[in-house]
């Protein structure tokens, strides 16, 4: 998983019997935590690192998502190429 910019919740004490509040308020807390997890937003970064080799390529594209980075080894680019393409379109 990604380093993301999401902060462990302070999750409530618990109170001594059981109260319908506190369980109503874990849950929420617990809920909007993995939210957050699950849509991490925009991720900003100065530099990346990538290995061209395990990249897929324009071959993978049918099985790639929107967003996916791959390696163009077509119209004469050579396969050791750094051209690097981002999946635009279904």
């Amino acid at each position: 998983m990604a380093e993301l910019n999401v902060t462990t919740p302070n999750l409530p004490l618990a109170p001594n019997e059981y109260d319908p509040r506190y369980q109503d308020q874990l849950n929420n807390i617990l809920r909007l935590f993995f939210n957050q997890i699950n849509n991490p937003g925009n991720i900003g970064g100065a530099t990346l690192n990538l290995n061209i080799n395990s990249l897929p390529t324009e071959a993978d594209l049918p099985n790639l998502r929107l967003g996916d980075v791959y390696r163009d080894t077509q119209d004469g680019v050579q396969v050791n190429s750094q051209m690097l393409r981002i999946k635009t379109s279904p």
